[in-house]
């Protein structure tokens, strides 16, 4: 069983085999989320940034499941500090593990809680899971290393934020879509709050105008990997 399951916001859980990945596990405080993690299987928590609606559960999740979390240097340190599991990387890290590996990304974004004040830089992820490749920008700006990433790496599903005012909206968010070379682009980081609400469907629109496939997945909706 290999899955992608999608988790509101910017949340999304990989299932392969026996292991179980967490990605930015903001569930408490999400409209959206609908996941008990204390019924899961859960082998690694990775985080790309310290904002709360990305860190999210992270803390709790790996004190019950005993998972680690792997996060930039200095976010990985202030999970210790909490009590968690963690291990700390940096941008162009790469790790591996039976599942596959992750190699931490550039992402142009600020990364910080009410408790941390300098969380280390904001990443993106690449995952390898037994040769599919999924690219989650994490929180970002349009950025000029989208085309380095699709000319190296060429994910063949790219997890974009796409809701505007913290992060790049839907225009530029295409053309990040673009530069990847994607052949899926699975929108996130879009109608959780106010001011990040959009119309999904404009984005579906103009992903078919320029030949990739759009999939505006719902909570605890997935893909099969």
């Amino acid at each position: 069983m290999r899955k992608l399951t999608y988790l509101g916001h910017s949340a999304f859980f990989i299932e392969k085999d026996w292991d179980g990945i967490l990605i930015d596990p903001f569930i408490t405080g999400n409209p959206s989320a609908n996941f008990d993690y204390k019924t899961k299987r859960i082998t690694h928590i990775i985080v790309t940034h310290a904002h709360l609606d990305h860190l999210g559960d992270a803390i709790a999740i790996s004190k019950h499941s005993g998972a680690p979390i792997i996060a930039v240097f200095e976010l990985a340190n202030y999970c210790i500090e909490k009590g968690a599991k963690a291990i700390g990387v940096n941008i162009g890290g790469k790790l591996k593990f039976n599942w596959g590996s992750v190699k931490f990304l550039p992402a142009v974004h600020s990364s910080s809680n009410p408790d941390l004040p300098y969380g280390g830089l904001a990443a993106s992820l690449l995952f390898d899971i037994d040769g599919t490749t999924i690219y989650h920008a994490g929180d970002t700006a349009l950025m000029p290393d989208f085309s380095l990433i699709g000319e190296l790496y060429n994910p063949y599903y790219a997890l974009l934020p796409v809701g505007g005012y913290y992060t790049m909206d839907m225009n530029d968010a295409a053309i990040a879509a673009k530069m990847l070379y994607a052949m899926e682009v699975i929108p996130m980081h879009y109608n959780t709050f106010p001011n990040i609400k959009v119309d999904i469907q404009k984005f579906v629109d103009m992903l078919e105008a320029q030949g990739q496939k759009c999939l505006p997945l719902k909570a605890n909706e997935y893909v099969e990997l």
